[in-house]
């Protein structure tokens, strides 16, 4: 998932996948009768051997046989397009039926979706994991639909921090910054990679605050992006991990999430934060890696258990073509554990039902997934209901990587950051 945090969460660039499915041209073109549901998806393969086409051709199919009269055209978009296509054609009328992005609620607050109340069952409804139905929540209506979902966790090289005579994995900031000297000592290029690139720095950036007691938004849910936590957080960060030179050879503002992670799978990184797809590719690599929960600051304590940063992806139905009954029917299938198993499975996600997320044994995620899932349950999102995210969230992911450079002072940069969230709705 992008994120696009928690996207947010695919894994993979797509490499300029365009795929109308089921024989069918663009969703533009207004083609099809009454009979024809159109659904916009972001691609979360990235080639054509793991593209979701194979999954979205098998469910529309399966679909279609069961319903006789209605099918499904689905268009699938890179995920550095879906975002800005789909507002394109909803702002043009010819919104699709459905679409599953990164975020909502911009739909939801200009009246343009239809509520999970009208479209699915009360079980059904009911059957969402309790933090994503939270997050897909605009008032007291849902309307956000989560589909998949990841949470983040420390992860750290077991080889790498045996060399290093490291015995046991950080719980604080201090001891974080200790393991990063000992593999900095040992020659590891990165001893702590820190991805603030542009990609998805607002994933890297929530981690960090949260761990010392802050984040996104006070306890009222209204954006504080420059909070004295915050700023102790970066200047900490500066402090300890930048100017040491503990964070490897390439500034956090330069270094994406993808080339952090590509990076670990070469055995170059001691630390980072990853989700489950991460764990799943080291291991077929024969990469040893430990898992634990974001080390808190000093302040805190090793005592504190501050959220995990989860992510979610968002199924949404559209009102403008007026066929709530077969949008419904579409996703009461779509949404039946085996489908939702099978997708969160190839793309190791996490499925984002309770029925769905139960042990392998009741057809759900694997074991080596499980801590995730337990770390998902008590997690916290992005403010993905706020119709401002998109704009504050394109801010911090363009402005964050310079808190932590020796030119700037982390506090100014938050100001600013928060200036310009104001600026593009949200509330600083």
């Amino acid at each position: 998932m992008r994120r696009r945090i928690f996207g947010t969460a695919a894994t993979a660039v797509v490499l300029g996948l365009l795929i109308p499915l089921s024989g069918c041209g663009s969703l533009d073109d207004g083609a099809g009768g009454d009979g024809t549901l159109r659904l916009v998806a972001a691609e979360y393969g990235d080639t054509p051997a793991t593209s979701s086409k194979a999954f979205w051709d098998k469910v529309t199919r399966d679909f279609a046989d069961a319903h006789p009269g209605t099918k499904v055209e689905v268009q699938l978009l890179p995920w550095k397009d879906i975002d800005r296509e789909v507002s394109r054609m909803v702002k043009a009328g010819k919104a699709p039926d459905m679409a599953l992005m990164g975020s909502y609620s911009d739909f939801a607050a200009q009246g343009k979706l239809y509520s999970a109340e009208e479209l699915l069952s009360v079980s059904a409804e009911a059957n969402f994991l309790q933090p994503l139905a939270e997050a897909g929540t605009v008032g007291s209506t849902l309307y956000g639909l989560p589909f998949v979902a990841s949470s983040r966790l420390l992860f750290y090289n077991e080889a790498l921090f045996a060399k290093a005579g490291i015995t046991a994995a950080p719980k604080t900031w201090t001891e974080l910054k200790t393991a990063a000297k000992a593999l900095k000592d040992k020659g590891v290029k990165f001893p702590y990679a820190m991805p603030l690139g542009p990609e998805e720095a607002h994933a890297e950036a929530l981690i960090w605050e949260l761990s010392n007691g802050g984040g996104y938004a006070d306890s009222s849910g209204n954006y504080d992006l420059a909070s004295e936590e915050n700023v102790r957080t970066w200047q900490w960060v500066r402090t300890n991990l930048v100017t040491p030179g503990l964070l490897g050879p390439v500034p956090p503002a330069q270094l994406n999430r993808a080339d952090a992670f590509a990076a670990f799978l070469r055995g170059e990184v001691g630390m980072l934060n990853g989700y489950p797809s991460l764990a799943h590719e080291a291991a077929a690599k024969g990469i040893g890696v430990g898992t634990v929960s974001m080390p808190v600051s000093d302040s805190l304590g090793s005592q504190e258990s501050p959220p995990i940063v989860g992510v979610a992806d968002w199924m949404m139905a559209f009102k403008q073509n007026g066929k709530r009954e077969q949008i419904g029917a579409f996703l009461d299938f779509v949404y039946q554990d085996k489908h939702l198993s099978d997708f969160a499975g190839r793309y190791h996600l996490l499925p984002s039902t309770v029925s769905a997320s139960r042990t392998p044994a009741g057809g759900g995620i694997g074991k080596n997934d499980e801590q995730f899932l337990t770390a998902l349950r008590g997690a916290r999102l992005y403010p993905v209901n706020d119709p401002s995210w998109m704009a504050v969230s394109d801010t911090i992911k363009r402005n964050i990587g310079r808190a932590v450079e020796p030119a700037d002072d982390p506090k100014a940069v938050l100001e600013d950051i928060a200036a310009k969230a104001a600026a593009a709705g949200g509330t600083g």
